[in-house]
């Protein structure tokens, strides 16, 4: 489980670095500054939440790895979803794909309350 954890995590820092570095060079000359806010909103919420999945990935094994597991599929899931459709929506300019942007951040939030409720029920929170 931790080992699929830290290639979803590996892979997505990869993509955050490539995707942010398209976006500072490769898309600044050919958007709006508001274009260019959301996809670096998406490259943010990306990074942080990459970030996240690395930490899971190396969590103390007294953690139910249930709710590690869990909390890394919503995490992964939502990073999919909010950044990848604010990505879509900027380079395809698909004004609709604001409505699935959304449930993509319900993704990141169950990810984080599914994460608190391991740590609640876990030994660690004894101590």
């Amino acid at each position: 489980m931790s080992r699929t954890l830290g290639i979803i995590a590996a892979s997505s820092g990869f993509i955050c670095v490539a995707l942010g570095a398209f976006g500072a060079h490769g898309l600044k000359d050919s958007l709006t500054p508001g274009m260019l806010d959301t996809w670096h909103t998406a490259v943010t919420y990306q990074f942080f939440h990459t970030l996240v999945l690395l930490v899971l990935a190396s969590a103390p094994q007294a953690l139910a790895a249930v709710y590690l597991h869990r909390a890394g599929l919503l995490f992964s899931a939502g990073i999919l979803v909010f950044s990848g459709s604010l990505y879509a929506l900027v380079l395809l300019d698909a004004r609709w794909l604001g409505m699935v942007t959304p449930l993509g951040g319900v993704l990141l939030l169950l990810g984080w309350l599914v994460l608190l409720r391991g740590y609640l029920r876990s030994p660690l929170a004894q101590g």
